[in-house]
């Protein structure tokens, strides 16, 4: 009787009441303990109000049941069929919609719909794999801002494939903490593509100047990142760099210069196709002879040897200094030690390699004293 009441009276209320009645049956559904031939009523009168033509009554049905896993799915599921206002809400909200369902939504619904999706509290990987394929940059950085967003490494490259461009889906990506070292490399790559581009097209900078510069901004980045990240990302990075072409000496130098020792070995043993322990190993034994084997089946050329030997040489003395030093000596020790050893020999093969160890003195001292003073500012 008390469904029936109501459904007389729904069809004459004013839509303000009507939303508000939608609201408190949906309500009771969920909550209230009804016998189940006043469930079945109250599920019929939800199902009569799918058709009502206001959407303010639609929607406020929809926020009733959104968040509710007993909510009736063929009432969920008409509502994300719904205006894009109201599908919005249990498109994102609902966990009785299937992965199926969302899948065919992406395909085939607008861009509000598909910020929903991406929106929900959990988005499954097939999901995500669905929004990699086909969703708008926009879309793709609402599920990597997603802290309930599962995505497998596949839908990661897709992605990046399709909107690594972009620069607030780059910048999204970038900031992750979770990001891996070789995405970090693409995207780097990526950029610079862009930025050279610009420069030459707007007449800045000259083809071969600005093949110079970037090339030279590429390879302080990726030492950076490098440095940043776990050695457990290494193998990786290593793999990705030497598919590009970028795993060179010229690389390797600025490693070692940096004092990124894990990256050196890493690198060294996938050049020579040695184990990686057996690299570690001679480089920590200080044993110059099996150092300069491996350099050799790795391809390195020989003018670079001497840098390698005693950059090793250097670092490997520097974990046994007495005494505390700051970040600045730290950042400038090293290097200082490597040039010093070669800046009074007038051997013209080694003047390309002392140009660059000079360029990453440079910026290696440019860096640590912005740091210094950073620090010497906070402290006061």
């Amino acid at each position: 009787m008390i469904i029936e009441r109501f459904l007389q009276w729904v069809s004459d209320a004013p839509k303000s009441k009507r939303a508000e009645a939608a609201h408190a049956l949906a309500r009771s559904y969920l909550h209230s303990a009804l016998a189940p031939e006043e469930r079945d009523g109250v599920e019929a009168a939800m199902t009569v109000l799918l058709d009502d033509n206001s959407t303010d009554v639609r929607a406020a049905l929809a926020d009733a049941l959104a968040d509710s896993d007993k909510a009736p799915h063929h009432i969920i599921l008409s509502l994300a069929g719904d205006q894009s206002r109201i599908a919005a809400i249990v498109v994102e909200r609902s966990p009785v919609l299937l992965d199926s369902e969302l899948v065919d939504m992406i395909a085939t619904r607008e861009l509000a719909i598909q910020i929903a999706i991406a929106r929900r509290p959990v988005v499954t990987r097939a999901v995500s794999a669905a929004l990699s394929e086909v969703a708008p940059a926009a879309v793709c950085v609402e599920v990597l801002c997603n802290s309930g967003a599962r995505l497998a490494r596949f839908s990661l490259d897709r992605i990046i494939d399709r909107h690594a461009d972009d620069p607030h889906l780059r910048d999204t990506l970038l900031s992750r903490q979770d990001l891996p070292a070789d995405i970090r490399q693409i995207l780097l790559n990526r950029f610079v593509c862009n930025l050279k581009d610009l420069v030459v097209a707007r007449n800045w900078l000259s083809n071969d100047r600005a093949d110079h510069v970037t090339n030279d901004a590429r390879q302080r980045a990726l030492i950076s990142i490098a440095l940043g990240s776990p050695e457990t990302d290494l193998a990786s990075l290593v793999k990705a760099l030497s598919a590009s072409g970028e795993l060179n000496s010229g690389l390797l130098i600025r490693a070692v210069a940096s004092g990124n020792t894990a990256f050196f070995i890493e690198a060294l043993a996938s050049l020579a196709d040695v184990p990686r322990d057996r690299v570690q190993a001679l480089v920590m034994s200080g044993r110059n002879s099996g150092i300069r084997a491996i350099m050799d089946k790795a391809g390195l050329p020989d003018k670079t040897h001497p840098v390698f030997t005693a950059a090793i040489g250097v670092m490997r003395d520097a974990e046994h200094e007495p005494g505390p030093r700051n970040d600045y000596r730290r950042a400038t020790h090293l290097i200082d030690a490597i040039v010093s050893q070669y800046g009074s020999k007038p051997d013209r093969d080694l003047d390309q390699i002392l140009a660059l160890l000079r360029r990453v003195a440079t910026d290696a001292r440019r860096d640590a004293a912005r740091g210094y003073v950073s620090q010497v500012m906070q402290a006061a």
